[in-house]
């Protein structure tokens, strides 16, 4: 197996749940406002009106719409990026820590 199949067979490892949940990116002093569209235990697909780069590091909350459960909060890094219209863009990102 060659080094692109194993990382690509790892990566199915993980379930990704479908989520359209809104989310708030805090990059270089600035709140974003994004939609997270999937999670996995290891990353993140998000869709913003942000110019973020490759190698980007952010930080991501969802709340909890549920008094009971804690939102989430991450460090994530920028793996990928897809500029869309108007501005926007398709963000993978790889989760660092949970804070």
């Amino acid at each position: 197996m060659s080094q692109s199949d194993h990382a690509y067979s790892e990566k199915r490892d993980y379930i990704r749940m479908r989520l359209e949940a809104p989310v708030t990116l805090q990059h270089a002093g600035r709140d974003i406002a994004a939609l997270c569209l999937d999670l996995s235990s290891t990353g993140m697909q998000l869709e913003a009106e942000c110019a973020l780069s490759m190698g980007d590091k952010v930080k991501v909350h969802i709340a909890s719409e549920h008094n009971a459960l804690q939102g989430l909060d991450a460090e994530a890094e920028v793996v990928r990026v897809t500029d869309l219209d108007n501005g926007r863009q398709a963000l993978g990102l790889a989760i660092i820590s949970m804070t």
